[in-house]
């Protein structure tokens, strides 16, 4: 909604601005620009990346649309279901989440959160650290160290689109000159043309390199600022189990090992301690 709300601010500011200013508006309307414009962004995309990187960015693309999931709410979720299996595993042992860990679509414990449930790669992240606690074969640092390995993977993956688009962006006002100097070319080649037909031409030249530098900074650019924003908030979500389970790890009480999680968090989506205890209490109560 706020990219569309940007766009709209955008257009409006600019192309209002202009026509206030006693500009046609009809004169920028080049269709022939955008086609070299954006025929050419679009091949250097293509050639520029392979095929992984095309499909992850496509496959980010809807998500700019979105609002983001990660907020207070889902925060309190993760700590309370951390709380629950870090306290099942205290009282009865680690052989008793067994079962949660096999198959938590079935488990009683982690069906209580669906939203955290839906999120697969967020599930496979602790059930897969949840078993390698219980093997015995690895101790803390050993974890945490395969942890931060596997998340800075996670990053990495998650900034390739990021990077695509920004690419993509700065490509844009390159094609804006070119398609603003194939007019020239052909206003060059109309020389014969009456002093007012050759001012239209040129007028049309010039709107090739206007397009190309809004469509970069106005529209292209800021995608990719967006997605990197949203990458670091997953990230953080994977930090806080990170902690939490490390921190039981090194001997730390359920109670003590959420606290760890739950102080990493960014201040606007950071619960307050008793917030957070409410939140469990309510929580092992369902």
């Amino acid at each position: 909604m706020f990219v569309i709300i940007g766009y709209v601010v955008i257009c409006g500011t600019i192309f209002g601005g202009y026509a206030m200013a006693g500009g046609h508006l009809g004169g920028l309307w080049q269709p022939l620009e955008l086609l070299m414009i954006f025929g050419g962004a679009l091949g250097s995309f293509v050639v520029g990346n392979d095929t992984k990187a095309l499909k992850a960015t496509l496959k980010a693309l809807p998500t700019l649309f979105k609002g983001s999931k990660y907020n207070k709410t889902l925060y309190l979720d993760l700590l309370a279901m951390l709380f629950e299996i870090l306290a099942k595993i205290r009282k009865d042992g680690m052989m008793s989440i067994e079962n949660d860990v096999e198959n938590p679509e079935a488990s009683p414990l982690f069906s209580k959160y669906p939203k955290l449930l839906h999120d697969h790669h967020l599930t496979e992240f602790i059930t897969d650290y949840l078993r390698l606690m219980g093997s015995g074969n690895m101790d803390a640092f050993q974890i945490e160290t395969l942890m931060e390995s596997e998340i800075e993977t996670h990053h990495m993956e998650g900034h390739v689109p990021a990077h695509c688009i920004a690419k993509l962006g700065d490509a844009l006002p390159a094609f804006g000159i070119v398609a603003a100097v194939m007019g020239v070319v052909h206003t060059m080649e109309s020389l014969s043309l009456p002093p007012t037909e050759l001012g239209i031409l040129i007028g049309h030249a010039l709107v090739g390199t206007f397009l190309g530098i809004l469509l970069a900074y106005g529209f292209v650019g800021p995608l990719s600022g967006l997605l990197e924003q949203k990458l670091e908030e997953s990230t953080k979500m994977y930090n806080t189990v990170k902690v939490t389970l490390i921190s039981s790890l090194n001997g730390y009480a359920p109670a003590i090992a959420v606290e760890f999680g739950r102080k990493i968090l960014y201040s606007t989506e950071r619960p307050g301690f008793a917030e957070l205890e409410t939140h469990v209490k309510q929580a092992k109560g369902k």
